[in-house]
Formats: structure tokens, C-alpha cells, sequence
């Protein structure tokens, strides 16, 4: 099953990036360098989808005590802080020529930037505690707090003021073939989360299986 959906993951990014570069317009202003529009955006959308799974996830944990939805939030996590990074590289080459600085202050960028901040705290503590129950359930909290701070970055420009950025994407405005490659590429980048996640998800049960095993052996040499 993950080997199908990496092929057709693979097959849907071809096609993503065909749509980008060959079948949508150029915008008639900023050019070609508006195609990153197609990257920044799917990359966000997948990242806050990715920390949605990261807070129920998080809740079922604490909820059941069940170790594969700590394995699941982790994973998820991951991923998540993977695509908001993407975020906030394409986002400043986009700035520098749309708005003629690599970065500013305002509500959008201030707020993803702080919502990377606290995954990477989130996965920090989580490391510290990947052994121990006790910091499993403070990453929980972590990462059920943190999704809060998603509305925040989806509603900032309207809540606080327009400044530079658009308002939320919806597909308004947009000419057919642009909202079309950007479905695609949302698609795309989607089903590239799921085919990382199976993958993340097999390493971390492989892991916590060395861990134990290895745990095993030292108590039994311990005993002896």
C-alpha cells in the first residue's frame, strides 16, 4: 500500500509541477516568479493539516494512553514543521519581489513564524522526553496549545489589518488555470504528507522496538 501511494504521489507531483510551469499563466505583474504562489500555499495548507493531526492525535494520547497516537502526533509534527519551513523560505523570495524586502513584521509572517517556533519546541520536548511518560504528555500539551495558534495565522490579516499580505486564499480573483494548479498542487503536496507519515510512522515503531529490546538486554545482564 505505501509503495502504491508513494508511485502515485510521485506521479501527481509530476503532474503539479507540469501545471505550474506549462499550463498556468504567468501573472501580469510579478511574472514568473509568482509560480512559488503554487509551493507557499500548498506547503501551508498541508502544514496546518499536518498540525491539526498533531492536536487530535495529541488529545486521543492523553485521552487513551495509547502509544501510536503519540507515534502519529510525532510523526505529524514533523512533517508539519517541514512544510511551515518551506513556508517561510519560499515566502521571503516571493516578499522580495512582490513587496521589494525579504521580510517584514506584519500579522501573517509574525504568526507563522511563532507557530514554527513552538513545533520546534514541541519536538524538542518530546525528545527530551521519548522515553518517559511524563514528557509524552507535556508534548501533548504542547501540541494541542500550539494548534491554537493556526486560526491566528489564517485570520490574522483580517483581524489585524491587511498591511501586505492577501487576504485568505479562497480562489477568488484567481484566473481558472490558477485554481486549478493550485488544487493540484494542494493534492500534490497532501499526498506527499500521507506517503512521509507511513514512512515516519514504520521508523518510530522500529525505533521504540530497538529501545525495548535493547532495555530487555540490559536488565537481563543486569539481573544476572
Amino acid at each position: 500500500m505505501v509503495r502504491k501511494l508513494g508511485i502515485l504521489t510521485f506521479v501527481f507531483m509530476v503532474i503539479a509541477l507540469t501545471t505550474v510551469f506549462f499550463f498556468a499563466p504567468e501573472e501580469r505583474i510579478m511574472g514568473p516568479i509568482q509560480k512559488i504562489f503554487y509551493f507557499h500555499v500548498a506547503s501551508a495548507w498541508t502544514g496546518f493539516f499536518a498540525f491539526f493531526v498533531v492536536f487530535i492525535a495529541s488529545m486521543l494520547f492523553l485521552a487513551t494512553r495509547d502509544g501510536k497516537y503519540d507515534r502519529i502526533a510525532v510523526s505529524s509534527a514533523e512533517l508539519g514543521t517541514l512544510f511551515i519551513t518551506i513556508v517561510l523560505l519560499t515566502g521571503p523570495i516571493w516578499a522580495r519581489a512582490a513587496w521589494g524586502t525579504w521580510w517584514t513584521w506584519e500579522p501573517k509572517l509574525t504568526t507563522t513564524l511563532v507557530l514554527w517556533f513552538i513545533y520546534i519546541a514541541y519536538l524538542v520536548v518530546r525528545d527530551l522526553g521519548a522515553n518517559d511518560t511524563r514528557g509524552k504528555n507535556t508534548a501533548a500539551i504542547f501540541g494541542i496549545v500550539g494548534f491554537l495558534n493556526v486560526p491566528l495565522v489564517y485570520y490574522s490579516v483580517e483581524w489585524w489589518g491587511r498591511k501586505l499580505h492577501p487576504a485568505a486564499v479562497t480562489g477568488g480573483g484567481l484566473a481558472e488555470e490558477m485554481v486549478i494548479t493550485l488544487i493540484i498542487s494542494v493534492i500534490s503536496f497532501n499526498m506527499l504528507y500521507l506517503y512521509l507519515m507511513f514512512q515516519s510512522y514504520g521508523l518510530m515503531q522500529i525505533k521504540e522496538e530497538l529501545f525495548n529490546r535493547k532495555r530487555e538486554a540490559i536488565n537481563l545482564i543486569t539481573w544476572e
